[in-house]
């Protein structure tokens, strides 16, 4: 569990879905302050539930051609771009296209980090190595559920998208960190 791989590994799958999680559930409470139709929250969710599961018919075959870290790194940047989208307004295709990128970032950085956790243990410690990441995930995933709701009607949408950039930011320098890593033990051998 001390392993880089592990560590990064784990950072991405939680703090990945955390930030997913954060900003779907909040989604529709912020639509419905901006005066929408519960018609549009259902559009929006629908286009971010295709974006996190359609994906998964390729993402396997984008890491096994360029690697788990560079389609983890583009999770991020779709994270990133998601953001931004959501911080430029408040109008449909905002929410629409903000959500769908918040999706396929989601499905690029988790099934990237279920991969990488396969470099970081044996046969043997597959159960206890499941069993962290699962807890990572489920725990951040609980933090997330519970905030969402609390933050955007207390805070608003804008600030929830900005705060939301502190966990993608921890990820991406967690990917660059591993990276650097993997160069260093590379050069040394």
């Amino acid at each position: 569990m001390r392993q880089p791989v592990f560590i990064v590994s784990t950072v991405g799958a939680a703090l990945g879905y955390g930030v997913m999680n954060l900003l779907m559930a909040a989604t529709p409470l912020a639509m419905d302050v901006c005066g929408m139709p519960f018609s549009d929250a259902a559009l929006v969710l629908e286009s971010h539930v295709i974006g996190m599961f359609a994906p998964g018919f390729f993402t396997g075959h984008l890491i096994k051609r360029f690697g788990v870290l560079q389609v983890m790194g583009v999770g991020v940047a779709l994270n990133f771009a998601c953001i931004a989208v959501a911080l430029s307004g408040q109008d449909l295709h905002q929410f629409l296209i903000g959500l769908f990128l918040l999706g396929v970032g989601w499905n690029f950085l988790f099934t990237g980090s279920t991969t990488l956790a396969m470099q970081a243990y044996r046969p043997e410690e597959k159960d206890k190595a499941q069993a962290a990441i699962n807890f990572a995930v489920f725990a951040t995933m609980a933090v997330t559920s519970f905030a969402s709701g609390a933050l955007v009607t207390t805070q608003g949408w804008t600030l929830l998208n900005v705060g939301s950039l502190v966990p993608v930011v921890l990820t991406g320098a967690a990917l660059i960190w591993l990276a650097m890593h993997r160069r260093r033990e590379a050069a040394s051998a």
